[in-house]
């Protein structure tokens, strides 16, 4: 595989977690900055690097198992690694600049 054809795979990775929102904020979790690193590499194997709003999100379980679904769906994924991380500790700053807008931070 190219390093031209890895960057298409990450490229539709992150548009696949654009369609996945929180529940609860409506923006989805890329332009949040839940994700923190994406490794596609040749073999098939995606390693996702992500982290919640708080330790103690009570939809946990959901997004994870919603973020796994939408990179397994990306043609060129056959197996997804994430990795669920608080470190660093997700805050405001990690939000893009659309999410700020949608939000009303800009």
């Amino acid at each position: 595989m190219t390093p031209s054809e890895i960057l298409d795979v990450e490229q539709a990775i992150v548009a696949a977690l654009k369609a996945v929102f929180d529940p609860e904020i409506p923006v989805n979790i890329y332009d949040m900055g839940l994700i923190y690193d994406i490794d596609y590499q040749p073999d098939g194997v995606a390693h996702v690097t992500m982290t919640l709003t708080a330790p103690n999100c009570p939809v946990a379980d959901t997004l994870v198992e919603n973020v796994k679904n939408a990179v397994a769906g990306v043609e060129g994924v056959r197996e997804v690694d994430l990795t669920l991380t608080f470190d660093p500790p997700w805050d405001k700053s990690h939000l893009s600049d659309e999410a700020k807008l949608e939000l009303g931070l800009l």
